[in-house]
């Protein structure tokens, strides 16, 4: 059996098919970038910090690094513009909160966080976020601050691809960290800029608590990436509590279920740590941008 971890932590930076001049000659910037979100998380939770800090602090570095689709690296809509999802929950009260289509929030996680701690709801979107946004002395700033260049030419490449009626490249988006600290919390968190390219307001699994993100103190905390629309029709990061609740299956074996077996090939991957402080990452894309870490002295950051 394994021994109980004082602490552990996990993250990922998306998980897809990843255009091959993303990671030209920039897989080490990729890992770079992981490995300084991993250690920050690490430490934080070495020294005895709470894991919902812990996760927030992790997913706002994950946000403010333009290489990832969340934050100031999000993805375009079809109108060219962005608008950010995020959600957050802590596994002892079950306690979360959750944000959608916010355009000028800077850290839509720590939004997120600000309703579950400073509202009686859980899910706030578009104008209705927005303003309670600036009441709540979130710090928001001009859409322009989302701009990037790489993403707004991914953006002209689906456009010109949908012109010729050729079928959408299914890509990587969304970060998230889960961790369990000293105290026996767990704590997980997601945040994504969605998918390029897409309209009419849609909104994936990011934010909906259940399928995206799930953190409950009996059995697990979860971070999914991936197609959207799939791990909100199979509920995922809830379905790995409920295959540890109710079938008694290990953290390990329950990852593995809904990635592989509830999940289609190509629909994305799971990040997720028990209470014992066990880690799963499961994947069944080309990659999935991930890291874990615990009290034990593991310590990596993976792409492929």
């Amino acid at each position: 059996m394994t021994e109980r971890r004082e602490w552990a932590i996990a993250l990922h930076g998306g998980a897809g098919s990843v255009p091959p001049e993303r990671l030209a000659g920039r897989e080490q910037e990729f890992l770079a970038s992981l490995e300084a979100a991993l250690r920050a998380g690490a430490d934080l939770l070495r020294g005895g910090a709470s894991s919902l800090d812990t996760v927030e602090v992790v997913v706002r570095l994950l946000e403010d690094d333009p290489k990832f689709n969340a934050g100031k690296g999000a993805v375009y809509t079809h109108d060219g513009r962005h608008e950010l999802d995020a959600s957050i929950m802590e596994g002892r009260a079950l306690r979360c909160g959750a944000v959608a289509a916010v355009r000028t929030v800077k850290n839509p996680v720590t939004l997120a966080r600000r309703v579950m701690e400073g509202t009686p709801h859980v899910f706030l979107v578009g104008d209705g976020a927005e303003t309670f946004a600036r009441s709540a002395g979130v710090e928001v700033v001009d859409p322009s601050y989302f701009a990037t260049e790489e993403r707004w030419e991914e953006l002209q490449r689906e456009l010109e691809k949908a012109a010729a009626g050729a079928s959408p490249t299914p890509g990587m988006g969304t970060v998230g960290a889960v961790a369990l600290d000293r105290a026996g919390d767990l704590a997980a968190a997601t945040s994504t800029g969605g998918r390029t390219n897409k309209r009419f307001g849609r909104v994936g699994d990011v934010p909906v608590i259940g399928a995206g993100t799930y953190a409950d103190n009996r059995t697990c905390a979860v971070s999914g990436t991936g197609k959207g629309e799939e791990l909100i029709r199979h509920a995922a990061a809830a379905n790995v509590s409920a295959r540890i609740e109710h079938r008694g299956e290990t953290l390990v074996e329950a990852v593995r279920a809904v990635v592989h077996d509830v999940l289609r090939a190509g629909d994305g991957g799971i990040i997720a740590v028990a209470a014992d402080g066990s880690i799963a990452l499961e994947w069944n894309t080309e990659t999935m941008f991930r890291g874990a870490a615990d009290s034990s002295g593991r310590f990596e950051v993976a792409i492929r």
